[in-house]
C-alpha cells in the first residue's frame, strides 16, 4: 500500500496529452483558449490587490509602523521564489490544477491529494472572508447614498450578539442593533448577511457563463481600482509628514512579523493564475511571465500606498480602522475622496472573488479527472466551456458560510493552505527530471546552493541565537510557539544538509526556507483546526479516492 500511495502520474503523458489536445473532463466539451500574458497579468493584479489594500493594511501599519513595508518585501520576495518554481512547472506541466498537479508529478497521489484539499480550504476560506468584507464595504456605500439596509440583514449571528454585549456593557442605545430588531422565527433569531451570499451567487455565475466574460469583468474592474489607488498616492503624497515616519520600527521587526497572516493573505492570488494552464492560449511563454509580472506590479503598489497612508497619519491611529484609505482622507476633510475609495474597495473585493471563483473549480475538475473525485466535478460544460457542476458547486461552499459565519474569522487557515502548497511546489522542482533548456519557453536559473544555503543558515543562527538557545534549555517545559519553531530548525538543517550534498538550486530552496518560516509565525490554534481539516480531507481519499483513482485502475 506504501508504494501505491506514492504513485505518480507521468510528465511525458502530461505533456503529450497537452499536445494533443486531450481531456479527460467527461463531458465531451474542452476548455477555452483565450487568456493572454496580459490577461493572466491582470488576473494575478485582481486577485492580489484587493481587501488587503483597502482593508488589512491598516491593521498590520499599526503592529509594524511604517516599517512594515519590509513585512510587504518580504513576502514578495517568498512569493517571488515560490513564483519562479510555479513558472518552472507551468512551461513543464501546462495544465490546470496548480501545485495539486505539480504534486502528483514530483511527490505521489497522497502528497496530492494533501495539496488539493488545502487548496480547497485556501479559496473556499479566502472567498468568505473576503465576501464578508465586501459587504462591510457596499453598506458604507449604500449608506452614503442615504439608502439604509436592516441590520439583521447585513452581519452574522455572533457579530450581532456581540455587539449588543457591549452595547449593554457600555449603557449605549440597543434598539437599533440587530440583535434587537432581528425577526424570530420560533426562539432563533433570523440574522444572515444577505449582501455577502448575493454577490458570490452573482460572480459564480458569472464564472460559470464562461471565461471570456470572467476575463473582461476581472480586467475591467482592476482598471478601475488602480486608478483610484493612482489617484491616492497623487493627492495623499502633498499631504505627507515625514515626522510620521518616525519611528520607522516602533515595534521592532516583531511588530512587523504581526501581520505576516494579513500580509500573506493579501499576497495568494498569483497562485490562482496556474490554475487556468488549459485556457491560455500559450502556457509555456505566457503563465511564467504573468506571475513573475504581477508579483512587481503588486509589492510596488503596496510599498507606494503604504509608505503614503504612514506618512499622511501616524501609524498609531490605524488600529482597529477597517477602512484605511478611506480613513486618512476623511481625517483631511476630503470626504468625497473617501467615498469614492469606499466604492472602488467594493470593487476590488468583487474581482478577487471572482479570480477565486475561477480558480476553485479548476482544482476540483483536475482532482475528479485523476478518479479522486467524482466523474460529475470533471464535467465541462458544452456551451459555456467551463467545469459547470465544479463552479456550482463551489457556489454553494461559499455563498451558505458566507450568510452566517463570523465577520471576525481569521485568515490564518487560508495562509497555512497556501504556504504548505508553496512549500511542496518549490520541493517539487528539485525533483523534476532535467530536460533540454531549449524545449522550454521559461528556464529557473541555477545557483549551486551548496555554500551559500549552510551560510545563511548559520547567519539565521546568529541573529536568533537567544531563541534557539531558549528553546534547548527550555524543552522539557516547551509550549507551542517553540515546538513550531524546534521544527522549522530541524527541517531547515535536513534542508541544508541535503543542498550541501545534493547541490540543490538555490532559488527552490530558499522558497521552502522562506515559507517554513512564514508558517511557524501562525498561530497554533489555526495550526489545530488546519489538522482537523486535513484529517477530514485524509478520511474522504482513503474511503473513496485511494480506489478510485486513475492509477489504481492500472496497477489493477
Amino acid at each position: 500500500m506504501s508504494n501505491s500511495l506514492f504513485r505518480k502520474k507521468s510528465l511525458s503523458k502530461i505533456m503529450q496529452d497537452a499536445k494533443d489536445g486531450v481531456s479527460d473532463s467527461h463531458g465531451g466539451a474542452s476548455l477555452t483558449k483565450v487568456l493572454n500574458v496580459r490577461d493572466l497579468t491582470l488576473m494575478g493584479v485582481a486577485a492580489v490587490i484587493g481587501a488587503g489594500i483597502f482593508s488589512t493594511i491598516g491593521q498590520a501599519a499599526y503592529n509594524g509602523g511604517p516599517g512594515v513595508i519590509f513585512l510587504f518585501l518580504l513576502t514578495a520576495v517568498t512569493c517571488g521564489f515560490t513564483a519562479l518554481c510555479y513558472a518552472e512547472f507551468a512551461s513543464r506541466v501546462p495544465v490546470a490544477g496548480s501545485a495539486y498537479t505539480y504534486s502528483y508529478v514530483t511527490f505521489g497521489e497522497l502528497a496530492a491529494w494533501i495539496i488539493g484539499w488545502a487548496l480547497i480550504l485556501e479559496y473556499s476560506i479566502g472567498n468568505i472572508v473576503v465576501a464578508i468584507s465586501w459587504s462591510s464595504y457596499f453598506n458604507n456605500v449604500l449608506e452614503g447614498m442615504n439608502v439604509h439596509l436592516p441590520a439583521w440583514l447585513i452581519t452574522d449571528s455572533s457579530t450581532a450578539k456581540a455587539a449588543f454585549d457591549h452595547a449593554l456593557a457600555s449603557n449605549l442605545p440597543v434598539d437599533q442593533l440587530a440583535w434587537s430588531t432581528a425577526p424570530l422565527l420560533g426562539s432563533w433569531k433570523v440574522i444572515m448577511n444577505i449582501p455577502a451570499c448575493l454577490i458570490v451567487v452573482l460572480i459564480t455565475i458569472v464564472a460559470y457563463i464562461g471565461i471570456r466574460e470572467s476575463k473582461k469583468s476581472a480586467n475591467a474592474m482592476v482598471g478601475l481600482k488602480i486608478i483610484v489607488l493612482a489617484v491616492v498616492v497623487c493627492i495623499g503624497v502633498f499631504y505627507i509628514n515625514t515626522d510620521n515616519w518616525t519611528p520607522f520600527l516602533p515595534n521592532k521587526f516583531e511588530g512587523v512579523l504581526k501581520g505576516v497572516s494579513a500580509v500573506f493573505f493579501a499576497y495568494i492570488g498569483f497562485d490562482a493564475i496556474s490554475t487556468t494552464a488549459e485556457e491560455t492560449a500559450n502556457p509555456q511563454r505566457d503563465m511564467p511571465r504573468a506571475m513573475i509580472y504581477s508579483l512587481i506590479i503588486c509589492t510596488v503598489i503596496y510599498i507606494v500606498v503604504t509608505l503614503v497612508i504612514t506618512g499622511m497619519v501616524n501609524y498609531s491611529e490605524f488600529n482597529h480602522i477597517a477602512d484605511p484609505l478611506a480613513y486618512v482622507f476623511d481625517k483631511l476633510n476630503m470626504q468625497k475622496v473617501g467615498y469614492v475609495i469606499s466604492i472602488s474597495a467594493v470593487v476590488a473585493a468583487t474581482s478577487v472573488i471572482l479570480v477565486f471563483q475561477i480558480g476553485q473549480p479548476r482544482i476540483w475538475m483536475s482532482m475528479s479527472r485523476d478518479g479522486l473525485l467524482p466523474k460529475k466535478f470533471a464535467k465541462v460544460h458544452p456551451k459555456f466551456h467551463t467545469p459547470s457542476f465544479a463552479t456550482i458547486v463551489t457556489g454553494f461552499i461559499v455563498a451558505i458560510p458566507s450568510l452566517f459565519v463570523e465577520s471576525g474569522i481569521v485568515t490564518d487557515l487560508t495562509s497555512i493552505g497556501t504556504l504548505f502548497a508553496f512549500v511542496l511546489v518549490c520541493g517539487g522542482v528539485l525533483l523534476l527530471p532535467k530536460v533540454d533548456k531549449d524545449s522550454k519557453k521559461f528556464n529557473l536559473p541555477y545557483i549551486n546552493g551548496m555554500i551559500i544555503v549552510p551560510l545563511m543558515f548559520a547567519i539565521f543562527c546568529y541573529f536568533f541565537w537567544d531563541k534557539v538557545s531558549d528553546t534547548f534549555l527550555n524543552i522539557a517545559t516547551i509550549d507551542h510557539e517553540r515546538i513550531l519553531f524546534l521544527i522549522f530548525l530541524i527541517l531547515t538543517l535536513a534542508i541544508t544538509i541535503a543542498t550541501m550534498i545534493k547541490r540543490f538550486s538555490l532559488i527552490p530552496v530558499l522558497g521552502m526556507l522562506c515559507c517554513l518560516y512564514l508558517m511557524i509565525e501562525i498561530p497554533v490554534k489555526s495550526w489545530l483546526v488546519f489538522f482537523c481539516w486535513m484529517g477530514f480531507g485524509l478520511a474522504v481519499y482513503f474511503m473513496y479516492g485511494y480506489w478510485k483513482s486513475k492509477l489504481a485502475q492500472k496497477q489493477v
